[in-house]
């Protein structure tokens, strides 16, 4: 049988995408490293999340669209799924940096913590800093990834990004 991984920068190119978009958020404790081969995009884990953020993407597996809500980590996505794309074994379910671009109102001296007041777990804070401007900090060790400031955001500043990958056994 032929090797029926999906080679995405392919797919971009063949799409007409000039730049390299970033890679896909994937359901948290999914195994990232070999997801595209696991996954068969039936689409049950995109039904079974409570919360609305899981959708199918390209090419029809499963991404994460924090623009509709947040995680709750409650684990539905994870325990619908037929085939072994998830470890619910792993000490984090994932591991995503926080990063608050330019277009961030308060940065631009209006003011605004939509992000800070969504974080559930007060990860996010504003610091004065020179002139009166209010800037944005973000607390990467209480951060969980799940995506609330990113739904509060009226900017869109906020994006999630993969982290460092963490460790699943196969």
């Amino acid at each position: 049988m032929a090797d029926e991984s999906v080679d995405l920068g392919r797919r971009g190119f063949l799409r007409g995408r000039r730049r390299a978009e970033p890679a896909p958020l994937r359901p948290p404790w999914s195994r990232t490293e070999r997801f595209t081969d696991l996954c068969t995009r039936c689409g049950a884990c995109a039904d079974s999340c409570p919360e609305g953020i899981v959708r199918r993407g390209d090419g029809g597996f499963p991404e994460i669209d924090f623009k509709h809500g947040e995680c709750s980590f409650c684990a539905a996505c994870a325990d619908c799924c037929p085939e072994p794309v998830f470890d619910r074994a792993a000490a984090r379910p994932w591991t995503l940096t926080v990063r608050i671009g330019a277009s961030c109102l308060a940065t631009h001296r209006i003011v605004c913590r939509s992000c800070r007041d969504a974080c559930p777990e007060a990860a996010i804070r504003f610091a004065l800093a020179p002139g009166g401007v209010a800037a944005p900090m973000v607390e990467e060790s209480a951060c969980t990834g799940c995506g609330a400031c990113q739904a509060a955001c009226p900017a869109d500043a906020v994006t999630l990004h993969p982290g460092p990958e963490t460790a699943h056994a196969l």
